[in-house]
């Protein structure tokens, strides 16, 4: 006789359902907020930079369990209120940096106004659906959804409240990190090369001219490196390996011959400097290769996409609105999650009614429907993306995919009426970067609800600090988008001007007017030249290419005095300082679907390239990011991925000693010699709490927060000249002969001794909690 199945243990969390402790204080309100503004800057920063973002929860949690315990005891409770606000920070700015960064390529400014309206829609959005889906996610399935960085998250309350202590690890991350970008970063004081650089033309034959070795040697590149580890950090070096030494040397080779400039470029390839091979052909074929293997990876992922949504609408149907009595079931009701829908429908439209896209306005009835078709597609992949995240966690989330699907269909219904002006392409980022931000906010939500869950805390004030967080991060991920763009721009005059007629405009190139600023300092195309402060630029005329089979795309300034283009203005966003791979990606699909005016040879080659790392079974969407990416930075960031090894490698041998000096007479039946890795229980070397991914979340921190200083220092400079300062930064000379620290090899050899830093502390043991 079959027996009845034991009932399931029900779950006790930390904080019992009938204990009241501290939790949504002004003071955990306020520092998770601070928390907020500063991570959502330092995940733009970075992450338009390496291509990644990291995980804020833990280290906004180690930094609070250590300052509010310094203001008198607080509870776990009010630690998690500081982590949940501060966490919404770098989601809001995962999918901003995924997705806004397209209107520059598609040859759009970044409004501010537009930047902070999408990402209060989208955060909100993710926010509010996720209320109704707690219950089923987070409580009924506990056992199945594990949402591995909630529960690491979790695990580093508890330990704090049990007196743990981490924070010195991140602080010593934090100080280090930042003392050397204050010395390294050569928009600070730049004492020695912040990028090592060697560009290789061996012998007469000219031998890998065209190709480069690079490292941009910040410690925010080694932490996210160490962060994910040996095997993604090779394989994205292994993409830039192939376009910096394999593909750029070819095309030199190939190409060194030709008298004039080769489409897209618009110099001679024998004039070219590697980077200006990398802008002109390699990012192209990079942004293909990134395009197919996102597909592929929303292929991929289709089965796990549509399983997600159906269990979240067969299992969706729970009783929210029944009386609630414990303080561990109180969720903002319905009329909350309603209410706020329709509001944010009616402000979506209003957005679009009044705020429309220059050359994109439609109708009040085609407005009305675009914000629909948000809500149903942000209610479609939040329910896909908390599910998914529970499983796999946030930073495998196929988040990009989620946004590749919403892109391809809203194109497609503007392809089929007939919107196919390059305007349309930015409406439909609109609508594709409200969902995507809306996707990953909720992933991370559901990763908090799920810290929350585990400690003992209450559902609605958890929901409270979130809304409150995204309302309070966007203003520093807004403000710092538009620093990097105008921070880290350059201003290349042409080797060869290029004749040019405003009479008779080529398919693709607009005249978008006057140019607005007076003064501006050029560089050469190779960056050999010192730079020439150029007055009274309100003479050009400004230019822009989208799609143009005469210019590359981007921004150009016209001397109409001469009757040729003189100038190409390079936007800091997808120069090789801020590549901003998932913008491309983005843009990619839009021109593609739209206008199919692409250098698709170039777009091909990206795609045959992913179509043959595939056939090697490698995942191909890190190969095509690091492909695309500037292997300064890939380069930079496998040296992290090198110390994580190595300390993995160290805790291992340690493991092994200590277990034989306990077991010493074990054999190997085999060998006749101590059997350490036959026998030895495998170790789990590495975690979200070690001491070595505490210190690199300090670099990150501390790479981002001092190098967008260092944009504000440029930033300011600028405003003092347009206004006849003088006001400069101290700098060290850029000049060996006149700063001796000024070497090359100075500066590997500093990279090398924060490198040592990091697996120095990653070894050393982190303070044990109390039992």
């Amino acid at each position: 006789m079959a027996t009845a199945a034991p009932p399931k243990p029900s779950f006790k969390p930390f904080v019992p359902a009938g204990e009241t402790r501290p939790e949504l204080t002004f003071r955990a309100l306020l520092l998770g907020a601070l928390f907020g503004v500063l991570f959502g800057a330092v995940t733009v920063y970075v992450g338009l930079r390496a291509g990644l973002t990291v995980a804020a929860s833990i280290p906004i949690s180690v930094l609070s369990i250590s300052i509010l315990r310094a203001f008198g005891r607080a509870s776990i409770l009010e630690n998690n209120i500081v982590q949940t606000t501060g966490n919404a920070g770098q989601s809001i700015a995962s999918g901003v940096i995924f997705t806004l960064p397209a209107l520059i390529f598609l040859g759009f400014d970044l409004e501010s106004s537009r930047i902070f309206a999408l990402a209060l829609f989208g955060g909100w959005l993710g926010v509010l659906f996720m209320i109704p889906l707690r219950r089923q996610l987070i409580v009924e399935e506990h056992g199945t959804l594990v949402y591995p960085e909630g529960t690491a998250c979790a695990d580093v309350l508890i330990a704090g409240e049990r007196g743990g202590s981490f924070a010195s690890r991140v602080f010593l991350g934090l100080g280090l990190g930042g003392l050397y970008t204050l010395f390294q970063n050569d928009n600070l004081f730049g004492l020695w090369p912040a990028t090592p650089t060697k560009d290789f033309d061996i012998g007469p034959q000219h031998l890998l001219k065209g190709g480069s070795i690079r490292a941009d040697c910040t410690p925010e590149y080694l932490g996210v490196g160490y962060i994910i580890g040996m095997r993604v950090a090779a394989v994205m070096l292994a993409g830039g390996v192939f376009s910096w030494l394999v593909l750029m040397p070819a095309i030199y080779f190939f190409g060194s011959h030709l008298a004039t400039p080769l489409y897209p470029g618009t110099v001679p390839i024998s004039q070219m400097a590697p980077s200006d091979m990398w802008r002109t052909y390699v990012r192209p074929m990079g942004a293909g290769a990134v395009a197919c293997s996102g597909l592929i990876t929303l292929i991929r992922t289709l089965p796990t996409i549509v399983s997600a949504l159906t269990q979240g609408l067969r299992k969706g149907a729970v009783k929210i609105a029944d009386a609630q009595r414990s303080r561990l079931e109180q969720d903002l009701p319905p009329t909350v999650v309603v209410g706020g829908s329709v509001v944010l429908i009616v402000l979506m439209f209003l957005f679009l009614q009044f705020k429309p896209v220059p050359g994109a306005q439609v109708g009040a009835l085609a407005n009305l429907a675009a914000s629909l078709l948000v809500v149903v597609f942000g209610f479609l992949f939040v329910t896909v993306s908390a599910r998914i995240v529970g499983i796999v966690g946030s930073s495998a989330s196929p988040v990009s995919g989620m946004t590749i699907a919403t892109l391809m269909a809203t194109a497609a219904i503007f392809l089929v009426k007939g919107w196919t002006a390059p305007a349309f392409g930015a409406l439909a980022i609109t609508v594709g970067g409200i969902v995507c931000i809306a996707a990953s906010n909720a992933g991370d939500t559901s990763q908090d609800l799920k810290t929350g869950y585990l400690i003992g805390a209450t559902p609605w004030k958890q929901q409270v600090a979130l809304i409150f967080g995204v309302m309070v991060c966007i203003f520093s991920i807004g403000a710092t988008l538009n620093a990097m763009n105008r921070g880290l721009e350059q201003f290349q005059r042409l080797p060869q001007p290029i004749p040019f007629s405003l009479a008779q405009l080529p398919d693709g190139v607009q005249n978008q007017g006057q140019f607005t600023r007076d003064r501006i300092s050029l560089t050469s195309h190779d960056n050999t030249a010192a730079h020439e402060e150029l007055g009274n630029a309100r003479r050009y005329i400004l230019l822009n290419a989208i799609g143009s089979g005469t210019l590359q795309d981007g921004k150009y300034l016209y001397n109409p005095s001469t009757g040729k283009i003189e100038v190409q203005w390079i936007q800091g966003i997808g120069s090789e300082k801020a590549a901003a791979p998932q913008g491309r990606l983005m843009a990619t699909v839009i021109n593609g679907i739209l206008s199919r005016k692409l250098p698709w040879t170039l777009v091909l080659l990206g795609v045959a390239l992913v179509i043959l790392v595939e056939l090697l079974g490698v995942r191909s969407l890190t190969f095509a990011v690091g492909a695309y990416l500037s292997i300064a930075t890939t380069l930079a960031i496998f040296i992290g991925g090198v110390m994580r090894w190595m300390v993995d490698r160290a805790v291992q041998r340690e493991h092994e000693r200590a277990w034989l000096a306990e077991n010493p007479d074990v054999i190997d039946p085999e060998t006749g010699l101590p059997a350490a890795h036959s026998v030895t229980p495998p170790l789990d070397t590495e975690s979200d709490v070690s001491p070595g991914s505490l210190y690199a979340s300090g670099l990150i921190a501390a790479g981002g927060i001092v190098g967008l200083l260092g944009v504000c220092a440029r930033l300011a400079e600028g405003v003092s000249e347009s206004r006849g300062g003088h006001w400069k930064l101290f700098r060290f000379p850029s000049d060996a002969a006149q700063n001796p620290m000024y070497h090359d090899w100075i500066g590997v050899v500093m990279f090398a001794l924060l490198a040592f830093s990091l697996y120095y502390f990653a070894r050393k043991p982190l303070d044990q909690p109390k039992k």
